[in-house]
């Protein structure tokens, strides 16, 4: 019996230790993606609403990661986060936008055009509904200003549930928003390091080497 009962504490702290090794979503966010997903999970709660973090789904020319998608009956709501500072100038035509910080001005990918890839993925799996029920919504989460006019579809992380909030008209119903929600949890990649290594190789083989 002594050695029975020895045997199913080294199974129960044996279970306990791979249980807390797994790897948290929270642990593959960056501070502005977390930070994102506490307001959504404050705000927005089932049955209406439900939330996936750190989306890798697979295309045909590769794989896409989508920081969040918010799986609603008023819509998917498919984000982008940049937690980003200093002053911003963007434009939504232009391949990319300007960040200036302490008088150092740098460029990065038009937030947008990003999305629009995350947003066909989205679509291709979900093609029974209507393309516009997937919507595409970019974050900024840091202290940015912008210097030009804001794009529509560009929020501060103040501004996203305000945001959220006017999405009022339901365009599903709940049993098919729970439709949607398992076949993207049946499509998208597992939530490794492995994953992110694959995803980020896609990258620079489409990018030409750099990312």
């Amino acid at each position: 019996m002594d050695i029975l009962i020895c045997i199913l504490i080294g199974l129960a702290i044996g279970f306990l230790m791979g249980y807390s090794s797994r790897p948290s979503v929270f642990s593959f966010q960056n501070d502005g993606e977390t930070r994102l997903s506490r307001e959504i999970r404050a705000h927005f709660i089932g049955p209406d609403y439900h939330l996936m973090n750190h989306i890798t789904l697979q295309l045909q020319d590769g794989t896409t990661q989508v920081d969040h998608i918010l799986v609603s009956c008023f819509g998917i709501f498919v984000i982008e986060t940049k937690n980003y500072n200093g002053w911003i100038f963007a434009n939504s035509k232009q391949a990319n936008w300007t960040q200036v910080l302490f008088n150092r001005k740098s460029q990065f990918q038009n937030p947008i055009f990003q999305n629009f890839r995350h947003v066909r993925a989205v679509q291709e799996l979900l093609d029974f509904l209507p393309a516009d029920c997937v919507k595409s919504v970019v974050v900024f989460t840091g202290d940015a200003e912008f210097k030009t006019e804001v794009p529509p579809g560009v929020v501060s992380l103040p501004e996203f549930v305000d945001y959220i909030r006017e999405q009022s008209t339901a365009v599903m119903s709940q049993n098919r928003m729970q439709f949607c929600v398992g076949r993207l949890e049946t499509a998208r990649l597992a939530i490794t390091n492995e994953t992110d290594v694959e995803h980020i190789e896609n990258l620079r083989r489409r990018h030409g080497g750099s990312v």
